[in-house]
């Protein structure tokens, strides 16, 4: 097995086993959840499986591309992306596809795809500030030269995503501070930065909680955290309370693969609230329990590449890019056992999706690429 790894999958072995349990989790999830959507599709549940399985192996092989290529060459790349990055935001946000009463998505003309433009951005922005932070070593007490011009760039790509993705654009935010913190900038100007951001997103929140405005998707953000607060019967909170019920059913150890009732109750069982059904199917401990640490082993792996590479690129993007998912994986679970209201964050690899496994298969490939420099640093010692 050590040198299967060696030879074929290389970094992290930890992590590589991580996406594999996770993967396995959101097969057996995504094929048990999808009854009511084949049944009102007029198809059959191996069909969704047979889709989202070819969708994972497409996203564990760039993955596996991804964690080949050298962690310096993501320097370049970076910058790239997010050049690529703003123009579909700004697109996105006045002339993208609506899906599910979202406006998140660019069709792609020809092949009858649409690719969530924030999926991309979010990586595209970690890569660039760790690029940025890592260029910038020397710098980092200049205010005018580092924070400054770094700082306009996170508040400019966040506000482009606020409208839509309230919640993408929090996370992308607080992991954004972390990259900035880890790479050397000053308490003294982080408190700053954090300040501006909750000054400047706290008074777009304020705004549209006091107001009518309907721009994007302010609206129904606006609704559901009414009726979160209010524990009412409507929108989001009918939600939660079928999720509650699928948490409650499930207790220690489950009902079973397959035999979860609220998959049939629930609106998108098999992305939005599809920890909620695993924890049905699965319990609280083979199911809730087992996610939670998987998603915590992959932030302690990547820490633990902090900690002994000697690359600060590698360093900020595997920290960066582990600590987005893994907050987007428990504001996912928080908010399928109600203790957040609801907001249409994935669960990453583990539900169905098109460009969000994608994307999050090339950040993973990018942390394995991150831990690739701690064993060259070994071998160059020996």
């Amino acid at each position: 097995m050590k040198e299967f790894f060696g030879k074929y999958l290389k970094g992290d072995p930890v992590i590589w086993l991580v996406v594999f349990v996770l993967s396995i989790y959101g097969v057996l999830a995504v094929y048990s959840s999808m009854g009511s959507l084949a049944y009102s599709k007029g198809t059959s549940p191996e069909m969704y499986l047979i889709k989202h399985s070819a969708l994972l192996i497409f996203g564990l092989v760039a993955m596996w591309l991804t964690h080949l290529i050298n962690i310096q060459y993501f320097s370049r790349i970076g910058q790239l992306m997010l050049y690529f990055a703003v123009p579909l935001l700004i697109y996105t946000l006045f002339f993208g596809v609506t899906i599910n009463e979202a406006t998140r998505w660019i069709s792609i003309p020809g092949l009858g795809l649409t690719v969530q433009s924030s999926d991309f951005a979010k990586l595209a922005l970690v890569v660039y500030i760790a690029r940025f932070m890592a260029k910038r070593q020397g710098e980092v007490h200049d205010f005018k030269k580092t924070l400054l011009p770094v700082l306009g760039v996170i508040l400019f790509v966040c506000l482009l995503i606020f409208p839509e993705d309230l919640s993408t654009s929090a996370v992308l935010f607080l992991t954004s501070m972390l990259v900035l913190f880890l790479g050397r900038i000053p308490l003294k100007q982080i408190a700053l930065l954090v300040g501006i951001g909750v000054f400047v997103l706290g008074g777009l929140f304020a705004y549209v909680m006091t107001s009518d405005v309907t721009f994007g998707r302010l609206g129904t953000m606006k609704s559901r955290i009414e009726a979160f607060s209010a524990d009412s019967d409507d929108g989001g909170t009918f939600q939660s309370r079928q999720a509650k019920i699928a948490v409650a059913r499930g207790g220690f150890t489950g009902t079973g693969p397959g035999q979860s009732r609220q998959k049939n109750i629930l609106p998108s069982p098999f992305a939005d609230f599809i920890y909620a059904i695993i924890i049905e199917e699965y319990g609280s401990i083979f199911g809730g329990l087992a996610l939670v640490v998987l998603y915590m082993l992959l932030l302690y792996r990547a820490f633990r590449i902090v900690l002994k590479t000697e690359n600060s690129l590698a360093a900020l993007l595997a920290i960066g890019l582990a600590f987005s998912l893994v907050v987007q994986a428990l504001i996912n679970m928080g908010v399928a056992v109600n203790l957040l209201p609801v907001t249409g964050l994935a669960l990453p690899i583990v539900s169905r999706g098109g460009t969000s496994i994608l994307f999050t298969s090339i950040a993973f490939g990018i942390i394995l690429s991150a831990s690739r420099t701690i064993y060259t640093e070994r071998e160059n010692a020996k």
